[in-house]
Formats: C-alpha cells, structure tokens, sequence
C-alpha cells in the first residue's frame, strides 16, 4: 500500500444537511457532536506510527460471515430497537461500565462522542440501535444517518454480556436498518494499514479504504480478530 499522505484537519458545524454528511464522510472526516475532524496518521500507546484507513461498505454486497450468522443466533432471546438517539443516565451507565474494557486511551464520558445537546438532530440526523436481555439496556451503537450513507459514530456494550458478540450484533443491526431505508454506504469508522484492535472491522466485507488522495479502494486484507 502506498503511503498516505500527512492530513490533520478541523472544523466546527452546528448543523449539515445530508447530502453535506455524505460528502464529508466520503473524503474521510467524522466528527463527535459539532467538532468535525479527519486525520491520516495517528500513534499508539507504544508511540508506533499507524494510518489511518477510513472504511465503507456497499450495503448491497454485505452477506453476514458464519462468525456474524451466529452471533445473530446467539442473541435470539434478546431485543432491538432503532430509535432516536439519546444520552442520559442509563446510557451513561452502559458507557462507564463499556470503558472498563480500556487500558490505554480510556474515554472520560459518553458526552465526548455525544455532545450534542440534541444528539438525536445535532448536527445531523442519528438513531441508536440498542439491545434489551429483559429489562436490562446492553448494547447501544449510535448512527449518523445522511441522503445516501450512514456512519457509525460509536458504540458500546456491557462487558458482563462479551460473549454475546453485542459489538458485531450492533453493526450487523445497523447495516439491516441502512438497507431497510434505501441506503447506499454505510462508513463503519477506520481501521488502520497496520494490525490494530480495529481489525474487528476489516470481518464486514466488501470494504473500501480512502487513500488520502480522493481514492476509495478495495480492502483486500483478511482478518479473524473478532469483537
């Protein structure tokens, strides 16, 4: 893979339509609330040099691998809504309970992705896709959703629940809710051209990768890491 060019770019937007959302997604920018941000290159905690591999999936030619088929089945007995997004109290509690799977570049707070005082229209349109055992809230993934693309902006789940796979449930869920509302792409973050705990990704095929030159390519590079 050639490598990318150094891009290290901000900006600020209270609202974008979405055609705008699709533009900006398709040349490699995503943001968390109003702070609009892409860059190419990043470090890890050991201070390695990683590029960045922004990602989209043709929502068309998605068919679920046998690994995603049974974590579908494993969660039979569960419950999932799409529905506007929110951050409150509870939401908050999934988030903290989330973090504790970290143990470097440890998020404070749900707020850092959400901020928007209005999440579910600032400063684009954003559903959740969230996943009930019974009462209990275990898995929320938030969605920008534009004209023809939809991003993940981020998502969590009860780590007491880990063996349910609710981090693939929750992006399977969300390429089913695109198809089922005429979308086109759906952008699932960034991995990068190095081995990362991103990699995860890399299972939803087919993908692109944005080269940093206005390219989108196929990704190629197979992976097993699984969340």
């Amino acid at each position: 893979m050639q490598e990318a060019p150094f891009i290290h770019e901000c900006a600020r937007l209270d609202l974008a339509p979405p055609g705008l959302m699709d533009r900006l997604w398709a040349e490699g920018w995503r943001h968390f609330g109003a702070d609009f941000f892409r860059y190419s290159q990043m470090t890890d905690e050991n201070g390695k040099l990683l590029t960045i591999q922004p990602l989209r999936m043709r929502i068309c030619g998605f068919r679920p691998n046998k690994h995603q088929r049974r974590v579908v089945t494993r969660n039979r007995d569960a419950t999932i809504h799409v529905v506007p997004a929110r951050v409150d109290a509870v939401r908050e509690e999934l988030f903290l309970k989330h973090r504790s799977r970290f143990t470097s570049n440890i998020p404070e707070m749900l707020r850092q992705f959400m901020s928007s005082p209005e999440p579910d229209r600032m400063p684009c349109e954003c559903v959740s896709v969230e996943v009930t055992i019974g009462e209990r809230l275990v898995a929320v993934s938030y969605l920008d959703v534009g004209e023809d693309a939809v991003s993940s902006v981020y998502a969590m789940f009860d780590p007491d629940e880990s063996r349910r796979g609710l981090g693939t449930l929750t992006l399977v869920e969300e390429i089913r809710w695109a198809a089922a509302n005429g979308k086109t792409w759906l952008y699932p973050g960034y991995a990068t051209g190095q081995p990362s705990v991103y990699d995860y990704k890399k299972s939803f095929r087919p993908l692109e990768y944005y080269d940093w030159r206005g390219n989108w390519l196929p990704l190629d590079r197979e992976t097993k890491t699984e969340p």
